[in-house]
């Protein structure tokens, strides 16, 4: 008899009325800021973050670049890696505080990290878009965004995901100007 009990207090407890269609969820994808955060500031961060609320994404992922990396890509001197990784995680906390729980949770991605060497960008987006829910939006500065277009795994990546500029560029490479639809500002909505 207890079974029967049993059985019955769970089709109770899920049922629900006909027709009921659970909410769908407002918020889907993953901005990844792809950048060195060398010369990003907290304001640009929020800048950010506000931007990936604004257009309702389900994660904002900070992605700082290992200084082999960096030195491949721009030849730039950059602080050592864990200094900027520090500085990301003391923004997150401050930012997870005054906001508070209702805002768009937000990930420091640690693979440049663990590898603590070169991580070719093609590397870091299988990474990203194994990991982390699609659709993907990277959000990069003008410069990093023609460097991306100069790379030959362009043409492959750019139907995969889409970019948003954190700024008007002044210069476009000539591939960011052929898929100028898989693009746009950041502040544009």
């Amino acid at each position: 008899m207890e079974y029967e009990e049993e059985c019955a207090v769970n089709r109770i407890a899920g049922s629900v009325p006909f027709g009921y269609e659970p909410p769908a969820n407002s918020r889907k994808g993953t901005m990844v800021v792809y950048d060195t955060f060398q010369h990003m500031e907290d304001k640009a961060l929020a800048l950010a973050a506000a931007t990936a609320e604004k257009r309702g994404f389900a994660k904002l992922v900070l992605y700082p670049l290992h200084e082999e990396t960096v030195r491949r890509m721009t030849k730039e001197p950059v602080l050592p890696y864990h200094k900027r990784l520090d500085r990301l995680h003391d923004w997150k906390r401050s930012y997870e505080e005054e906001r508070g729980r209702g805002s768009i949770p937000v990930a420091v991605e640690g693979l440049e990290g663990k590898r603590k060497k070169y991580t070719p960008m093609e590397a870091a987006l299988r990474h990203l878009a194994e990991v982390y829910p699609s659709p993907l939006f990277l959000y990069l500065t003008p410069e990093t965004a023609n460097l991306f277009a100069s790379f030959s795994s362009f043409e492959e990546w750019i139907v995969k995901l889409r970019l948003l500029l954190a700024s008007a560029p002044e210069r476009l490479h000539p591939k960011l100007e052929k898929y100028r639809h898989r693009w746009d500002l950041a502040d544009e909505t």
